[in-house]
C-alpha cells in the first residue's frame, strides 16, 4: 500500500499507459476480478484506489466496511494484476486521481462515462475511459445479504 506521495513517486517511474480503477473491494468476489483484470489489459500499470474505513461508512452505512482498509489493501494488492494500492480517504478518488494523472479510467458497468469521477478531466489529458459491463450476480452487497439471510438464497 502506497501513501500518496510514493504513489506520485511510483506513477513518474511508470513507462507506458496508466490505468487506474477504485472501490471499496469489501468482500473481493468475481465481478472486484473481472473488473480488475479488464482495467489492467488497457494499459501498462494497474494502480487501484481503495476507501478508507470512514469514507465507506459515510458512502454505505456504519456496518460496512466488513474488513479494514488495511486488510482489502493487501488483498488487493497481492493480485498479479494490480502494480500499486492506495488507499484514499475521501469520498471520492478526485483529489487522487488528479495527482496520479492516469492515461486510463476504468469502472464498472453500474457507472456511465458521465458518472466516472475524474473522466473529463482525463479526457482533457488525452487519456480514455473505458466502463466494464458488470458480472452479473456478483455484488457484496447481495452476498453480504446472502451471508445474513441463507434462506433467500
Amino acid at each position: 500500500m502506497l501513501t500518496d506521495a510514493a504513489a506520485v513517486t511510483w506513477r513518474r517511474g511508470v513507462t507506458g499507459a496508466v490505468v487506474f480503477t477504485n472501490g471499496v473491494f469489501d468482500l473481493l468476489h468475481r465481478g472486484h476480478l473481472d473488473v480488475l483484470c479488464a482495467a489492467r489489459a488497457e494499459g501498462d500499470a494497474l494502480v487501484v484506489g481503495i476507501n478508507a474505513d470512514a469514507s465507506v461508512r459515510r458512502l454505505k452505512g456504519p456496518a460496512r466496511p466488513v474488513r479494514s482498509e488495511a486488510e482489502r489493501a493487501l488483498v488487493v494488492a497481492a493480485l498479479e494484476v494490480v502494480d500499486a494500492v492506495v488507499v484514499f480517504h475521501d469520498d471520492t478518488p478526485a483529489r487522487l486521481i488528479e495527482l496520479l494523472q492516469p492515461d486510463v479510467l476504468v469502472k464498472g458497468g453500474d457507472y456511465t462515462e458521465a458518472t466516472v469521477v475524474g473522466a473529463p478531466e482525463t479526457r482533457a489529458r488525452g487519456g480514455r475511459v473505458v466502463i466494464v459491463p458488470l458480472t452479473p450476480g456478483h455484488s457484496t452487497t447481495s452476498t453480504i445479504e446472502r451471508l445474513r439471510d441463507p434462506s433467500d438464497s
